[in-house]
């Protein structure tokens, strides 16, 4: 008698489905992304760019209001209608916010909740969301090995939805004959396509780092706001007692982890793999935050966004 293997459903932790990804939206509208300085008016946007020159146009003047930078005011406007005017321009009402996601083989791997690859997924979506909401332009560049697709920045529902859907897309678990490539290839994409004033949000488990990230990321952040998402699995950090078949892909052993040496050993490997790119990104002044498969990502996309407005990125 053999024995029907039920499929996986959707929804289950495995598999992303845009019915879950949307229904995160109500959750996110309460969350705040980064911004180097408030903008000088509601009318103008929420955020205000420090880049000048090519691509900031004038818009309109308008009142002026309690908090705008008295540099823009509009003088001329100010003494013919005897009422303080400033003037908006383009680039102060909105700015591309970019997901960077990795989805390296090792992102289909979880042993709490859901894959690594979900709670990306369900994480990219709820910045998404928090960015339309404030008026941002949402887009990205989602990175595998042997392919890449890059989402132009949208505004609104439509440039929410164009996200998330390419998210569904491409964050199915599927085997794939393609060699992984080092993380510095997909940034050295992102930094001769974004444009200056973006906020890049890297999403990866940063297995794929490289020397060569070292240089790409610091020129990323030289004219952008960047922030490092590494997903985890707990199973990566300290295994549970046991034997445990271990292959890179040519070779196969056997991890005892009751041994105290083993046991060490890998404990080591993982504070390495996590600190290594932690380092890195708070080299060169870019936020940090670790998000592990057990995590609700709306939760802690609001805890630590929190920490990160309150100082410099």
């Amino acid at each position: 008698m053999s024995l029907a293997v039920k499929p996986a459903s959707r929804g289950d932790g495995i598999h992303l489905t845009a019915t879950e990804l949307i229904a995160l939206r109500p959750r996110c509208h309460a969350l705040r992304l980064p911004m180097r300085q408030p903008a000088a008016s509601a009318l103008a946007g929420a955020y205000r760019s420090r880049f000048r020159g090519r691509g900031v146009d004038f818009v309109e003047s308008r009142n002026y209001q309690p908090g705008d930078d008295i540099r823009n005011m509009d003088w001329r406007v100010t003494a013919r209608t005897g009422r303080a005017h400033t003037k908006v321009f383009q680039e102060e009402r909105e700015r591309p916010v970019l997901i960077v996601l990795d989805a390296s083989p090792s992102l289909y791997f979880g042993t709490r909740e859901r894959l690594k690859s979900v709670a990306a997924g369900q994480l990219a979506a709820s910045v998404a969301w928090s960015a339309v909401r404030r008026g941002d332009r949402i887009g990205g560049f989602l990175f595998a090995p042997g392919k890449h697709r890059e989402l132009r920045p949208a505004g609104g529902r439509r440039g929410a939805m164009r996200v998330i859907q390419s998210l569904v897309d491409w964050l199915q678990p599927e085997e794939s004959d393609q060699p992984t490539e080092p993380l510095s290839l997909s940034l050295e994409r992102v930094r001769h396509t974004a444009r200056p004033g973006s906020l890049i949000i890297i999403i990866s488990d940063f297995f794929s780092l490289d020397e060569d990230c070292n240089r790409h990321l610091s020129r990323l952040r030289q004219h952008n706001d960047v922030i490092g998402v590494q997903v985890m699995d707990r199973a990566e950090q300290e295994l549970p007692q046991g034997r445990y078949p271990i292959s890179n892909g040519e070779e196969s052993s056997i991890m005892d982890t009751a041994q105290s040496g083993d046991r060490k050993r890998y404990r080591e490997m993982s504070l390495q793999h996590g600190e290594e790119p932690r380092r890195l990104f708070q080299r060169h002044q870019c936020g940090w935050m670790v998000l592990r498969t057990d995590d609700d990502p709306v939760d802690l996309l609001g805890r630590e966004l929190r920490i990160l407005i309150g100082r410099p990125i």
